[in-house]
């Protein structure tokens, strides 16, 4: 199954059960040694464990969260913080997806800048709408918490299908953002979100609050491919050091999917 992520998709350890090696065959007197030995935790088997992706993810999120406390204060000044991080955010988040192995500095000075860009953003968007940073907030963490919940309970889960569609529809959705951006940067569109704010069909709701909810709904299935790669990568016993491609997998979801709800929320005030 095809992943939006590259950093799954591109390693053994996130694909089908079996998919890394399997070891020796083990002789009689070898498997009476491995059952008379304790019981070994991931920090003697190396082995990728949900606890410690979830640890992984935290602390990729807590500094991702203290970067963007100091671009909130420093955007108001100078909107250095805010172009850094996009741009420094943006190089990285390509080098982090496309290599073989996860590189725990890259991930987390990955978050620095993604921290940077979000706070950056946020104070902008807050000081033009006033509110909608607590929405986007609170919207963010019921998507990701709903999702989390439906997956592990087994009421979610990705497949073929769905997954053919979701690649289809982000790819049509990168078009239109691409167009979007490329007619507000040339001065085709001077609307404050371009093409996003125009009047959907007579309906007098703007377009991008349409379009948004599709990005929003996107976002949410992205959620659930990371979360079954990351199953995936527990269930074929994966090395210990791919759970910072799990951290990174759904540090970058979290933040594509607050940006399009802070961006529908301010959409939708007009």
């Amino acid at each position: 199954m095809a992943s939006s992520n590259p950093a799954f998709s591109r390693n053994a350890a996130f694909g089908a059960p079996g998919a890394v090696a399997a070891g020796k065959v083990l002789s009689d007197s070898d498997l009476q040694g491995l059952f008379n030995a304790p019981s070994a935790g991931s920090q003697e088997t190396d082995r990728m464990t949900y606890d410690d992706t979830i640890r992984k993810t935290v602390l990729s999120f807590v500094i991702l969260l203290a970067a963007a406390a100091l671009g909130w204060v420093i955007t108001p000044v100078t909107m250095i913080p805010l172009i850094l991080g996009a741009v420094v955010g943006l190089v990285l988040g390509f080098v982090n997806a496309f290599k073989k192995e996860p590189s725990p500095a890259l991930i987390l000075a990955y978050a620095a800048a993604e921290g940077l860009f979000v706070g950056g953003i946020s104070v902008v968007f807050e000081q033009m709408y006033g509110g909608v940073v607590t929405q986007a907030v609170l919207a963010t963490l019921v998507v990701v918490g709903v999702t989390l919940a439906l997956f592990a309970s087994g009421k979610v889960r990705a497949s073929k299908r769905a997954t053919k569609v979701f690649m289809i529809a982000m790819i049509g959705y990168g078009v239109f953002s691409l167009i979007n951006f490329g007619l507000m940067a040339f001065g085709a569109n001077t609307s404050a979100f371009g093409l996003r704010s125009a009047d959907f069909m007579g309906t007098g709701i703007p377009f991008g609050v349409i379009i948004g909810l599709l990005a929003v709904v996107m976002a949410a299935y992205s959620l659930v491919l990371d979360f079954d790669y990351i199953q995936r990568g527990v269930n074929n016993r994966a090395p210990r050091k791919y759970g910072w491609t799990g951290a990174f997998g759904i540090m970058v979801t979290v933040v594509w999917l607050y940006v399009e709800l802070l961006r529908l929320f301010a959409i939708s005030r007009n």
